[in-house]
């Protein structure tokens, strides 16, 4: 989540400016959406492995502790943010990240993607806006243990401890069409792809589809 906090301040000049001049406009959205990608099909030995413990293996090879890493099927949150500085092009930034940890082998991961994105709209009404984006970012794969310790019968704690990340480069592109219900409130679904140079060391490609629905605010006239 801090990665929302670290860009706030930004969305919020971002509204400032939109306030300041009436040639801007602005957006802000919040949506749920959903990225995917295979499993690249490693392993890796459980806590109980006696002398490989986290470390490398190979899935079907009679290692008992070895454990397969999982495809990328995770629901995304997105947050972001648009100032278009005149009525065709603009700029913003996204970040969309897993709200919930899932498991990675023996270990827990949790997916962040965030961009800076240019912004192209060769069409728009009072009603509908379509747009396309694209821009540079990072991508983010945070990965966890949690473990239950127990004293005697009474009491038993559960807690999680960061391990490590994995952050790569990213070039996004996305689609997107902006419903508009009313004069400023807007329904946006959208489609994306990310292109991340050595996201195979954690899923399978390096080319990741993901796809959301967003609501948002947008000032200014259209």
């Amino acid at each position: 989540m801090r990665y929302v906090f670290r860009f706030s301040p930004l969305l919020a000049l971002l509204f400032c400016a939109s306030v300041a001049s009436a040639q801007f406009s602005v957006d802000a959205h919040v949506g749920v959406g959903y990225a995917w990608d295979k499993s690249n099909n490693s392993g890796i030995d459980n806590a109980n492995s006696p002398d490989n413990s986290f470390g490398p293996c190979t899935p079907g090879t009679g290692d008992i502790y070895c454990q397969t890493t999982p495809a990328l099927n995770s629901v995304l949150m997105g947050i972001g943010g648009d100032v278009m500085f005149k009525k065709q092009f603009g700029a913003g930034v996204q970040i969309d990240l897993s709200p919930a940890k899932k498991d990675y082998g023996p270990l827990q991961f949790r997916q962040t993607f965030y961009d800076f994105n240019g912004i192209y709209q060769p069409f728009s009404t009072k009603r509908a806006a379509f747009r396309l984006e694209g821009g540079i970012g990072g991508a983010r794969t945070g990965f966890s243990y949690t473990q239950t310790g127990c004293v005697g019968t009474a009491v038993c704690s559960t807690s999680s401890s960061a391990v490590g990340t994995a952050t790569h480069f990213d070039v996004h592109v996305g689609a997107g069409v902006m419903l508009f219900v009313t004069n400023h409130i807007f329904v946006k679904p959208q489609i994306d792809l990310h292109y991340i140079p050595g996201f195979t060391n954690q899923f399978n490609s390096n080319m990741v589809p993901s796809a959301m629905v967003s609501v948002g605010y947008s000032s200014g006239d259209r």
